[in-house]
């Protein structure tokens, strides 16, 4: 949309990545899975919290943060930091998965649950599709039954700490069920839409929904 951040010049990362969609490279298969029950194909367990970004760390000074919730909604919302914080508290466990390989156990997330963030808004009953929108221009979509699963939230809060601008604060999304490319950071707009809006890494030949246990890596 026309208010959304120009995006940076691409990284040496994000050209790295784009070629290894193109490629539809996969990571070096890890012979033994020492906890498959939780460590999806592919991936590997770390204890530090990788940084990946499009090359640019936007900060937002949390007077000067602001939230649009617009679309295909009965009633569209701009929340400022303090009615963010006045939203229904939620607190969740949850791994997440990155689509370069590694997984991190046991993140502690306080925010508001997507759930909660629906009622409040009230999409229309054909809305199936979300579109996330970062203060660094970067996009990505959901369907509205990934969106609002079990566990997804928006956070400002990991570990017991305010959730820090490398990481995407002051607030991001968390979906732990899929792929980390599609939990945006900096969040700034959830537009919710009646037809399917691919994002910046979709349309660069990642894979449209993400499942980290199918491996849904690459279109």
């Amino acid at each position: 949309m026309d208010d959304d951040a120009p995006l940076p010049e691409p990284s040496k990362l994000t050209l790295t990545k784009e070629r290894w969609a193109r490629e539809g490279r996969l990571p070096n298969r890890i012979q033994t899975r020492p906890n498959p029950e939780r460590l999806p194909p592919g991936q590997h367990a770390v204890t530090d919290w990788p940084v990946l970004d499009l090359g640019d760390t936007p900060e937002i000074a949390h007077n000067e943060w602001r939230l649009e919730i617009i679309g295909a909604v009965f009633q569209p919302a701009i929340w400022n930091w303090e009615q963010l914080m006045q939203q229904p508290k939620s607190a969740a466990r949850t791994d997440i998965h990155c689509v370069t390989s590694w997984s991190r156990y046991d993140n502690e997330w306080e925010g508001i649950s997507t759930l909660d963030l629906i009622d409040a808004v009230r999409p229309y009953g054909n809305a199936n599709f979300v579109v996330l929108h970062s203060y660094d221009g970067y996009t990505t979509n959901l369907t509205v039954d990934d969106f609002m699963a079990e566990g997804a939230m928006l956070v400002y809060s990991w570990n017991g700490m305010p959730l820090t601008r490398e990481h995407g604060g002051p607030a991001r999304l968390v979906v732990p069920h899929l792929y980390f490319w599609k939990s945006a950071k900096w969040i700034k707009k959830i537009e919710f839409r009646t037809k399917d809006s691919p994002g910046f890494w979709e349309v660069r030949g990642y894979h449209n929904r993400g499942d980290p246990w199918n491996e849904e890596r690459y279109s």
